[in-house]
């Protein structure tokens, strides 16, 4: 008897596909966790090690936390708008978020001042250096995440920003909530740890 060979063919497998510049934006953040993971961590072992001057931390950076939590609001509304064409929304939400990113840098610069009347240095004692180092890395990533919105609101207001074309404001909501976060984060440890 004959055998009849059948070539089955097999279905081309699935593969997994991330856009380059969205990897390139999950790299960069999992390399900002780690410089902020090592920095706490340092700052727990030069804490316990004494000469350690405790301050409270002045007002100002309970106010600036609100201000940076109204503008991922702000992001999250800019970027529903963006999913539902709503143009005029979009640009008035991402031009919040904008205005309370440079509001949040102001406040942390008055809040520096505000340490340096209370002689809180960037030199003299380990816990005020470490305060300037954190909020100033913060305030750097704040800058570079102030640059990524500037080009999203360039975007909006050119209307390359819509339903079909999300990216540009998908990486730039995602990059400003994870800086949000990163602050409530730093802020909850100098609170505890201070």
């Amino acid at each position: 008897m004959e055998s009849i060979n059948y070539k089955v063919e097999k279905e081309p497998q699935e593969t997994l596909a991330m856009d380059p510049m969205k990897f390139i934006l999950w790299l960069f953040l999992v390399s900002i966790i780690m410089l902020f993971a090592s920095q706490t961590s340092a700052y727990l072992v030069r804490r316990a090690e004494g000469n350690w001057l405790e301050f409270e931390m002045p007002r100002i950076f309970w106010y600036s936390t609100i201000v940076l939590l109204i503008s991922s609001i702000a992001m999250q509304w800019a970027y529903f708008s963006a999913k539902k064409d709503q143009f005029k929304q979009l640009k008035i939400a991402i031009s919040i978020t904008f205005v309370l990113g440079l509001a949040f840098l102001w406040m942390q610069f008055e809040g520096w001042k505000q340490l340096v009347a209370m002689n809180v240095y960037f030199v003299g004692n380990p816990s005020g250096s470490f305060f300037y180092v954190f909020t100033g890395l913060h305030g750097f990533h704040i800058i570079s995440g102030l640059i990524v919105l500037l080009f999203s609101w360039a975007a909006a207001f050119r209307l390359k920003v819509h339903a079909k074309n999300l990216r540009r404001i998908q990486i730039c909501a995602t990059y400003w909530h994870f800086l949000d976060i990163l602050w409530l984060y730093l802020f909850v440890f100098l609170l505890t740890f201070n």
